[in-house]
C-alpha cells in the first residue's frame, strides 16, 4: 500500500474528533507505507482531508499530497464564499501536483474525478453517509477494486 484517495460529503459537521480521527487514520496508512494522497479538491471533507496532509507533511517529509480537479479551478470554485476560495488556493500552492481532468465543467466530470481518484490509490479514507451521494459511489468503485475503505462517519 503506498497511495491514498480521500472522498466524502461537501456539508459535513467538522468536530474536533473528526478532526482527530482524520489525522490517525492518515498516521495509520503513512505507518503502513503510504507516502502518495490524491485528493479531489471540494469544500468539506476533501478540504479537511488536504489541509491535514499538509499539517502532516511537518512530521512526514516525505508524503506528497496531489490534487484531482474535476475541471479548472475558476469553474471549480464559482459560488464558493471568500473563506472556502482562500482555503482552495493555500491547498492548491502547496500541493505536489494538481491534475485536471476535464477542460470544463460538465456533468460527468466529477465521477471522472471519482474514478481518477480511485484507479490511482491503494486505500481509501472516506466519510459517506450517504451511500446514493457521488462519496457513495466512490467508495462503491473502491470496494468493487477491491481497496481498503476506512469510514470516518462512525
Amino acid at each position: 500500500m503506498k497511495t491514498c484517495c480521500f472522498t466524502g460529503h461537501r456539508i459535513i459537521k467538522i468536530t474536533p474528533e473528526l478532526v482527530q480521527r482524520l489525522r490517525d487514520a492518515i498516521v495509520d496508512v503513512i505507518g503502513k507505507g503510504v507516502t502518495e494522497f490524491y485528493d479531489g479538491g471540494a469544500i468539506g471533507f476533501d478540504m479537511l482531508a488536504a489541509e491535514t496532509v499538509m499539517e502532516l507533511k511537518a512530521e512526514y517529509p516525505d508524503i506528497k499530497l496531489h490534487m484531482v480537479l474535476p475541471c479548472p479551478s475558476d469553474e471549480q470554485i464559482k459560488g464558493w464564499n471568500k473563506s472556502q476560495i482562500a482555503r482552495y488556493e493555500q491547498i492548491m500552492q502547496a500541493a505536489d501536483s494538481v491534475t485536471v481532468v476535464s477542460d470544463h465543467f460538465t456533468r460527468e466530470c466529477m465521477k471522472q474525478r471519482n474514478e481518477r481518484l480511485v484507479e490511482l490509490a491503494d486505500c481509501c479514507i472516506c466519510y459517506c453517509t450517504n451511500p446514493r451521494s457521488g462519496t457513495g459511489q466512490t467508495v462503491r468503485m473502491a470496494r468493487d477494486k477491491g481497496i481498503d475503505v476506512i469510514n470516518l462517519s462512525g
